[in-house]
């Protein structure tokens, strides 16, 4: 099953509701992840660019940007970004096409 990293930065809105009601962001992300057919894998609070940093594994990716788009809708967060993830052995596999089709590529001016 593809996996995906998603960050993404709290509003200041958010952390002014976190600060007046603190409550398990992990809980919450889980929730939005599962209702678009995913598995949240991981969830870390970060630091630097990004307040958080999610790991979710799901079959369609058109599901899990939905689920994204929800989320920036409520006006909670800021700043999402995707990127799909390869585990070492995904990635040799990779390597091994693209070796095969290496080939077929025509350079500029070759």
């Amino acid at each position: 099953m593809p996996r995906f990293i998603v960050t993404g930065s709290y509003t200041s809105s958010a952390i002014k509701a976190m600060l007046e009601t603190p409550s398990d962001r992990e809980a919450a992300a889980r929730a939005i992840v599962e209702a678009a057919g995913g598995k949240l894998e991981s969830f870390y609070l970060t630091t630097g660019d990004n307040d958080f940093s999610i790991k979710v594994t799901i079959d369609d990716v058109t599901d899990l940007m939905a689920g994204l788009m929800a989320t920036a809708a409520s006006g909670a967060v800021s700043n999402l970004k995707t990127i799909r993830a390869f585990t070492a052995s995904e990635f040799t596999e990779i390597q091994k096409k693209a070796g095969k089709i290496a080939g077929s590529y025509q350079s500029p001016g070759g």
